[in-house]
């Protein structure tokens, strides 16, 4: 077993090398890839990516990015491809395909079929010289000196940057078209990412209790009003508006203040003009209420009026951190 300097200086020339290798595609980014982006962005079609091996997984990534940025695309490997997969490909699509070494005899097949269909042919591709790159209507080139460790058959800094050419074209091309956190959230809307694109204080509050009482009430009225409602508070309210919020750290710095608890009444021992959130506004913006106040509950209001309490558990319990 190798020691852990050793593990850790070898693992850190990797990261380094396929670091430079990714440093080195911008010196081969020229007019082949702008003319890409504005014939992706005028295309009326799908684009169709394609590749075999190592090249299809990164393929079926860049489709997965494209789709979540507003760019129809999807994936067909080569080898299915000449065996009827082809038929997805409709007229007006554009056909992009993924490979290392261009030379690949699934990429050589399906190649003269996908260009006597009329469709283009975009190459994303790790030898300029290849028999795919001579047959594309355009090259990106994402030729690497070499793998991640010198010698090594496996893919590794050459799939790296036909990963990160397809994150270029993804983006761009999501900019372009005016791509918005809104529109992202559409498309995301189970995952803890998307949530906090759209999910509001109004969804979570009515879930819970509404803990209440007035400025008079007493302390017993109190304890059994944040006991019942299970959410270490309860608002104190004057004519629907609030005025005021008792937490449990109210209830123990009391014991402190007032010798004769008997006679303590709400308005004595709650904090006047608490932290608060509108319904209407994003769970993520209490969150970060919450955390910026050391706070694990917000008073929900809208128009000055009490509606219910946000906790910090609610947030939690749907994934976002």
């Amino acid at each position: 077993m190798r020691k852990n300097e050793e593990i850790i200086q070898l693992a850190n020339q990797i990261i380094e090398n396929e670091s430079c290798a990714i440093s080195g595609l911008k010196a081969k980014l020229d007019d082949d890839f702008a003319k890409t982006v504005e014939l992706m962005l005028e295309n009326k079609g799908n684009l169709v990516f394609s590749g075999i091996g190592k090249s299809a997984i990164i393929a079926q990534k860049i489709v997965a990015t494209m789709n979540s940025t507003g760019t129809t695309a999807v994936f067909m490997h080569a080898a299915d491809a000449i065996h009827g997969d082809l038929g997805m490909v409709r007229e007006g699509d554009i056909v992009v395909v993924l490979s290392k070494s261009g030379e690949t005899p699934e990429i050589k097949m399906l190649v003269p079929l996908i260009k006597l269909r009329g469709n283009k042919i975009v190459a994303i591709v790790g030898n300029a010289q290849s028999y795919l790159a001579s047959q594309a209507d355009f090259v990106l080139d994402v030729t690497v000196d070499e793998e991640a460790i010198p010698g090594s058959l496996a893919p590794t800094s050459s799939t790296t940057a036909q990963l990160v050419m397809g994150d270029a074209l993804a983006l761009i091309l999501m900019r372009c078209r005016g791509f918005s956190t809104a529109d992202f959230a559409k498309f995301h809307p189970g995952g803890a990412l998307g949530k906090q694109l759209y999910l509001r204080v109004k969804d979570l509050y009515v879930r819970n209790e509404r803990p209440e009482v007035g400025p008079n009430d007493s302390l017993t009225q109190v304890i059994i009003e944040m006991t019942g409602k299970r959410l270490g508070a309860t608002v104190v309210t004057k004519d629907e508006h609030l005025v005021g919020i008792i937490t449990d750290g109210d209830l123990r710095r009391m014991l402190l203040k007032y010798p004769d608890i008997e006679q303590v009444k709400a308005e004595q021992i709650m904090t006047s003009n608490p932290k608060t959130i509108d319904e209407d506004a994003l769970v993520v913006d209490a969150l970060h209420k919450m955390r910026e106040n050391s706070i694990t509950q917000l008073p929900v209001v809208h128009d000055g009026k009490y509606l219910g309490i946000i906790h910090l558990h609610d947030i939690l319990k749907e994934g976002i951190f």
